[in-house]
């Protein structure tokens, strides 16, 4: 088989499989780390005052690279490439959570001799990764799809301010839909919750700027299809 023959399938993998499979694994791993507080970082466990507990959860670290995934699909393939990206691992990552949301209801089914929905609405670890699921979902689909066209608006400019605007008004939207689906009326400290995590994506975008930057310089010119 010819070089030429071989670069549609093996810019297709690169431009939409690999990029998928991430979106899909980030998702899954937030959307189970944002159940788990921080309870100590770096030695501290107080933050103005009040535990880390009540402001951090570990999910606040790995979200971000969603972004990361979306703005270099959207630099080397072009918006129309990204937006795939987006619905198509936003369908991967809801599967996989919400298979595991099932997977904890039929083990607990299995345990306690309950049908598969008791468990998964009676169990506050199934339903917690459910709803999880759902918030996760939708913010994750109308951040992503926002991140998408401020990009492509300002891809133009400077190099790093597409990405940056995009990821800070796009991680907005998402914190004020994820955390408010996910956690309104449980008794968690969602709010606080919000605020921490929120902060913690403003130091992951400044954080995988460079990695964004590496990416896009590295990539080889004659695999891309958008400038």
């Amino acid at each position: 088989m010819s070089t030429e023959a071989t670069k549609p399938s093996l810019r297709f993998v690169l431009s939409l499989l690999i990029p998928v499979i991430c979106m899909g694994v980030v998702i899954l791993t937030s959307n189970e780390l944002v159940q788990h507080p921080v309870i100590s970082l770096f030695g501290m466990t107080e933050l103005f005052g009040l535990p880390l507990a009540d402001i951090l959860t570990w999910g606040a670290f790995t979200y971000p690279i969603a972004f990361l995934v979306t703005d270099t699909t959207n630099r080397l393939f072009g918006p129309e490439k990204a937006r795939k990206v987006v619905i198509v691992g936003f369908g991967l990552g809801v599967f996989l959570s919400l298979s595991a949301a099932f997977s904890i209801a039929a083990a607990v089914a299995a345990e306690t001799g309950t049908s598969l929905l008791d468990a998964l609405f009676n169990n506050d670890d199934a339903f917690g990764m459910l709803r999880v699921s759902v918030a996760s979902g939708s913010a994750f689909l109308i951040a992503q799809l926002l991140d998408v066209a401020l990009f492509d608006r300002l891809r133009q400019g400077t190099w790093w301010k597409a990405p940056v605007i995009s990821s800070f008004v796009s991680s907005i939207i998402d914190t004020a839909i994820f955390f408010s689906l996910a956690f309104a009326g449980t008794g968690l400290p969602w709010e606080t919750w919000a605020l921490g995590d929120f902060t913690a994506k403003l130091v992951m975008i400044a954080v995988l700027l460079y990695p964004f930057r590496l990416l896009v310089s590295f990539y080889p010119a004659n695999m891309r299809e958008a400038a």
